[in-house]
């Protein structure tokens, strides 16, 4: 730099933000020492560091977090939608004890009926779609929700831990859905009908079928399996459409989600849940479709 003979040195200029050119900074990033202006100043351990920086232990920090089998994060409460799940099923059965029976017309699954209170057409055919769901978490019987909250809590928290709780909640109400659908499609029209029942058998389904991809012993859920299917198809009063439509839905939902190419994770795991769900919205439209032509 040029200056006049016999003259002391000026003072250079002080460095201007990297991120903001006209704002001159005497404070550098302690990571990569970059000038850095007070609003890029990020509070650290030492010192202040600049936004590229956090961003970028942030997502190293994401990309190292261990993950599940099927790509889910890894978390410390295995058991918590489970529990959120069980907890909304007492919570409903709760209602239903003290609503009585007119919660359960309102809500439990039905395809196309007379309501003889209002003389008019009620069901999932008249519009009423939400039954698919809420019929999914209706009881009546102590020993009809006993049952499906047992099978809950002991199937649950192994799937959770290995899809992740998005997966798994995925795979509960896809299980739920298809079960009311296969239930829409072959059942009687007036057939009233509610119980997690299609949401637990698709969780053995998952269960089978994580089995296999651990190559775990399959012995015992295939045992356990048989026995359910008995009961099914002989105790009286049990709707059968409903427990093999979520057996199917949740073993083709599990072997897209476990079986998943890790570079193409989470387009097939999507894509999977996707044609699933196509499959039973085009089974409803083309029920719907009949009774309401009939």
């Amino acid at each position: 730099m040029a200056q006049p003979y016999g003259q002391p040195p000026q003072p250079a200029g002080l460095p201007r933000c990297y991120r903001h050119g006209d704002r001159e900074t005497g404070i550098r990033c302690t990571r990569c020492e970059r000038p850095i202006c007070p609003s890029c100043m990020i509070s650290a351990a030492v010192g202040y560091q600049c936004p590229d920086c956090v961003h970028g232990a942030q997502s190293a920090a994401r990309a190292a977090r261990p993950r599940t089998l099927a790509g889910g994060t890894v978390t410390a409460d295995s058991r918590l939608v489970t529990k959120i799940l069980l907890g909304i099923n007492l919570a409903v059965f709760v209602a239903v004890l003290v609503g009585g029976d007119r919660l359960v017309e309102d809500l439990g699954m039905l395809g196309h009926a007379i309501d003889p209170a209002t003389f008019t057409w009620v069901g999932v055919a008249d519009g009423q779609w939400y039954r698919m769901l809420t019929a999914a978490f209706l009881h009546q019987q102590i020993w009809h929700i006993a049952f499906n909250m047992m099978a809950l809590w002991f199937l649950g928290p192994p799937l959770e831990a290995a899809l992740g709780r998005v997966r798994f909640v995925a795979l509960y109400l896809i299980s739920a859905l298809a079960g009311s659908t296969l239930f829409y499609v072959v059942a009687p029209q007036n057939q009233l009908s509610l119980g997690a029942s299609g949401a637990i058998f698709g969780l053995f389904g998952a269960t089978a079928v994580l089995a296999r991809r651990m190559r775990y012993d399959m012995r015992p859920i295939l045992g356990l399996l048989v026995v359910n299917l008995l009961i099914t198809f002989v105790w009286s009063g049990i709707a059968w459409e409903a427990h093999i439509g979520g057996l199917v839905a949740g073993a083709l939902v599990t072997l897209g989600l476990v079986h998943a190419p890790r570079e193409r994770r989470t387009l097939v795991q999507v894509g999977t849940c996707v044609l699933v769900l196509a499959v039973i919205a085009v089974a409803c439209v083309l029920r719907t479709t009949e009774l309401l032509n009939a």
